[in-house]
């Protein structure tokens, strides 16, 4: 197989996050997360497992960085646990905790790999979360203060920043509905939860910016949405959905305003806007497959479609999208909804920075011999050729993951990595889609 050939400069990246890999999670001074909560109520989690291990990497990242460069990897993507470092989430800096990420930091440096962190992916620390969480606007200024304290310790060495992972997630699953932590199941009631992390991400920026970072961006989940059918009634549906899951989120960082379906629903103060609409220097997009939807049909059961399932009384239901092949997950195997969603972005977004694809992978359980992995992160680069093509500025493309870890709710049996991990000795060992990435970087054109 003849791997794709990206531009000049183009920038490839593994990723992970913290609470998947890391462990350790009552040592050195560290404190609860909602993930630790959340894991530990009986049912919230495919085969009871949690994140208190993981797979360790707070004792062996050495080893972990040495894998992740020794494939010629440009950057790797990771996050910063906050209760790690604020094990309240505000207060003095626990210094063990913030050591690790600067020995972390450090030995990726030395090993040629640029740091890429993400300063919040989804383990806010429980004082918070006990304090009203994403539901209180103070939330949005404790990660200012969090990204602040960051920016101070590691700024010198990190020069590419993001803010916060798919608010879109953190909104839905966790406070929406009941999926992931915290587990609140609100329903429409968490849409303040958007506003506050929005305002979150837009505060950073500006703390970042005042701390000298280089390039400041978000990593966003998007995809696209279409209806069922072209019945009125499921293209309104498809309609509202993607407001709520792409374009409440997009809009305000992009476009300096919300959706005027949803204006009036957000809790938003004067100068929040502005904030939130600060300049970026890349757009962050996460893209797994499409969505499919539909005008809910009364006595149809609609359970099993997405990986959360959407509660009656919804305005729209998802429906299986069309797809040859679909992951061990059950999610649909489309590379062209990649790109079209790159491209939807472009034509709604004019100004878009440029964008880096900051997680595309997929699960399949193979140990070691992954052949359909690297069918998959070949299609999906391809498509990115494609939106290229069309005149999206695209400058880098990060696998989710480097490592199989520790899958939120669905626990230990999503295997997305590309280096095994052994649920039973937590031995790594690198598979065919390791080898394959190490190809594909090594075969580009030179900068």
């Amino acid at each position: 197989m003849t791997v794709p050939l990206l531009p000049p400069g183009f920038r490839f990246g593994m990723a992970t996050s913290a609470y998947q890999v890391e462990g350790a999670f009552d040592l050195d001074g560290k404190g609860p997360s909602i993930w630790d909560t959340f894991t530990a109520r009986p049912g919230t989690i495919r085969h009871g497992e949690d994140g208190r291990v993981a797979i360790d990497h707070y004792h062996r990242w050495a080893e972990d960085v040495a894998h992740i460069a020794a494939a010629g990897t440009h950057d790797y993507r990771f996050s910063f646990s906050w209760p790690r470092v604020l094990p309240t989430g505000t207060g003095p800096v626990n210094k063990p905790g913030l050591d690790f990420y600067d020995r972390l930091v450090d030995t990726l440096l030395s090993h040629g790999v640029r740091p890429v962190p993400t300063i919040y992916h989804w383990d806010l620390p429980q004082a918070l979360e006990d304090a009203g969480g994403w539901l209180s606007r103070d939330t949005a200024y404790a990660l200012a203060d969090f990204a602040a304290i960051l920016a101070a310790r590691l700024g010198d060495r990190v020069r590419d920043w993001i803010t916060l992972n798919e608010m879109s997630v953190q909104t839905l699953y966790g406070y929406a509905l009941d999926s992931h932590a915290p587990g609140r199941g609100l329903g429409f009631g968490a849409l303040p939860v958007a506003h506050h992390q929005l305002l979150a991400h837009g505060l950073a920026v500006s703390a970042l910016r005042a701390a000298g970072a280089a390039t400041v961006g978000v990593a966003a989940q998007h995809f696209p949405v279409s209806p069922a059918s072209g019945d009125p009634a499921d293209v309104e549906a498809a309609s509202v959905f993607a407001t709520l899951t792409n374009w409440l989120f997009a809009d305000p960082i992009l476009r300096g305003g919300y959706p005027p379906s949803l204006l009036s629903l957000l809790p938003v103060h004067d100068g929040d806007l502005e904030i939130i609409a600060a300049p970026l220097d890349f757009y962050g997009v996460n893209y797994y497959e499409p969505t499919r939807v539909e005008a809910p049909r009364a006595g149809r059961d609609y359970r099993g479609v997405l990986e959360v399932d959407i509660p009656a009384g919804m305005p729209f239901a998802p429906v299986p999208v069309p797809a040859a092949e679909r992951t061990d997950f059950g999610w649909a195997i489309v590379p062209a909804g990649l790109t079209t969603i790159l491209t939807t972005l472009r034509e709604r977004y004019p100004s878009l920075p440029p964008v880096v694809v900051t997680e595309n992978g997929a699960s399949f359980r193979e140990p070691v011999a992954d052949r359909r992995r690297i069918a998959y992160l070949d299609a999906h680069l391809r498509a990115v050729l494609d939106a290229l093509a069309a005149g999206v500025d695209v400058r880098g493309y990060y696998v989710w993951s480097a490592l199989d870890n520790f899958e939120w709710a669905a626990g230990f049996g999503e295997r997305f990595g590309l280096i095994h991990v052994d649920p039973a000795t937590l031995n790594r060992t690198r598979k065919e889609s390791w080898h394959w990435f190490r190809t594909l970087i090594a075969a580009q054109p030179p900068t």
